[in-house]
């Protein structure tokens, strides 16, 4: 074996055992998940309980701000504001901020719906800056400055929240001063909108059935979502506010935080529906987005908790939950050396690879997060479950389709510095405007990564290698299908 084939065993064996250590979390995440699934369900409703005897009938409730930070987003801005101010609390205590950074027709629309409900008795104001310094972290921290609740909602364009959103989720902030943060969990308004919708809506609830609820009642570092949350005012202030070197503030603040010893309650029961996105590019957008935000974060804080105190399971777990997205650039790595190992190894080599490197690597890394979205539908659908996860096969092949992008974003996220918040377009019910995503070159890339790995599989079919063939399949149908549907979208 020469150095470079050396090389590349080397780099394929080191994704390969990084892909298992992280499936292998998702085993053990599944674990503490199934062991507390049911732990707060009786004190939660208790909880709430106690905080409406105690409050019934009185107007005198913790003054409440809910901010809603807003660019350019005319098909929903005037549903989450009028969704907002329809919340059960009296008027005098419910502070609505309406941070609006548009610099379009989203801003008269914003003014009207303000008014209309301003002559109603909401208490609503609207917040303009002179610049996007910070984006949505600049506009949050910038209204804090100047509003007036002790606790602070908060909700992206896109979500709707339920009437009794604040009433259920002050109980907890009120039932414990140590109580930094209740997350509730997203839901969706347009699931069955498409096969990627459908796709989305499974991949959020497994993070939000499986691992939010796992990593909260297992005393686990968790992270606020940025929107469908309330917040102590105080705990924002302890913790340093907001702050906008990364383009995850939600996360970047929800660790600082638990780190001052600030604890987070997670509410699975509240579910604030919300927008997936409708295309492939919205899609990868906020994939990026997020990606990108969470390496960003890891870089900034991981040192800080590898210092702490904390015992050494809480440090690991918060590395890995950091750190998550770093599959991605994996998961690209080992799609392009495949062809180059399988050349190189020659047919006892070949053996080799498909006995230790495939099938005791990364066949029991991917079943993990499969067996994760499976044990999510079953606990939450126990009759329809099995009719659910027929989509299971389709969000493997777009999982597996983004790793290019999501991959891009990881090594931003490390060696970049650029904290640039690229927002995710929404469609809304009836679209009044098209908002795009900025094009680039992705598209044309997957593609050619389609046809590479169709090169492969022809090579594998050559040599005979037939069970290795489905596992490529994937990654050209991954890479052909969001390859494909990003370059028809940028041509509408």
């Amino acid at each position: 074996m020469n150095l470079l084939s050396l090389f590349v065993f080397a780099l394929y064996t080191s994704c390969s055992i990084l892909l298992l250590l992280y499936g292998m979390n998702t085993y053990l995440v599944l674990f503490l998940y199934w062991r507390k699934r049911n732990a707060n369900l009786h004190s939660d409703a208790t909880t709430e309980s106690q905080f409406e005897q105690n409050f019934a009938g009185r107007e005198d409730l913790p003054v409440v701000t809910t901010q809603i930070p807003l660019y350019n987003e005319i098909n929903v801005a005037e549903r989450v504001i009028r969704a907002v101010a329809a919340i059960d609390y009296p008027h005098a205590c419910h502070e609505i901020q309406v941070l609006d950074d548009s610099d379009d027709e989203t801003c008269a629309l914003v003014d009207q719906v303000a008014a209309d409900l301003r002559a109603q008795g909401h208490w609503i104001e609207v917040f303009r800056r002179a610049d996007r310094i910070g984006y949505k972290a600049g506009a949050l921290e910038e209204g804090m400055a100047v509003c007036h609740g002790e606790f602070i909602a908060i909700f992206d364009s896109d979500f709707i929240p339920p009437a009794d959103f604040l009433r259920r989720t002050l109980a907890h902030l009120w039932a414990d001063e140590k109580c930094a943060l209740v997350q509730a969990r997203w839901d969706h308004v347009n699931q069955d909108q498409s096969w990627l919708t459908r796709v989305q809506a499974m991949g959020i609830d497994g993070h939000f059935v499986i691992e939010q609820t796992a990593r909260n009642r297992n005393g686990l570092f968790m992270n606020f979502c940025g929107t469908a949350g309330v917040w102590r005012r105080e705990a924002i202030d302890d913790s340093g506010g907001w702050q906008h070197d990364t383009v995850t503030e939600d996360l970047d603040l929800s660790y600082r935080a638990q780190m001052r010893g600030w604890r987070f309650h997670y509410l699975p029961s509240l579910r604030v529906p919300a927008e997936l996105p409708p295309t492939y590019s919205a899609f990868k957008s906020q994939q990026y987005r997020w990606a990108k935000g969470t390496l960003q974060t890891a870089r900034k804080l991981l040192p800080t908790v590898w210092r702490s105190p904390m015992p050494l399971f809480k440090k690991l777990q918060a590395t890995v939950h950091l750190t998550r997205y770093g599959l991605n650039l994996q998961m690209a790595l080992i799609a392009l050396l495949v062809l180059p190992l399988i050349v190189s190894l020659g047919e006892s080599g070949v053996w080799f690879y498909r006995s230790v490197l495939f099938i005791s690597l990364l066949v029991p890394a991917a079943i993990g997060p499969s067996l994760g979205y499976v044990v999510c539908q079953y606990s939450e659908h126990p009759d329809t479950w099995k009719q659910r996860i027929a989509v299971l096969p389709f969000l493997l092949i777009v999982g597996f389709g983004i790793c290019l992008s999501n991959g891009k974003a990881v090594l931003a996220g490390l060696f970049g510095n650029d904290s640039t918040f690229v927002r995710t377009p929404k469609a809304g019910e009836t679209s009044l405007k098209d908002y795009w995503v900025q094009r680039d070159w992705m598209p044309r890339i997957e593609i050619i990564f389609a046809a590479y790995c169709a090169l492969t599989i022809g090579v594998l079919g050559y040599l005979g290698q037939y069970a290795l063939m489905p596992f490529i399949a994937v990654y050209t149908l991954g890479f052909g299908v969001v390859g494909s549907k990003g370059l028809v979208e940028a041509r509408v």
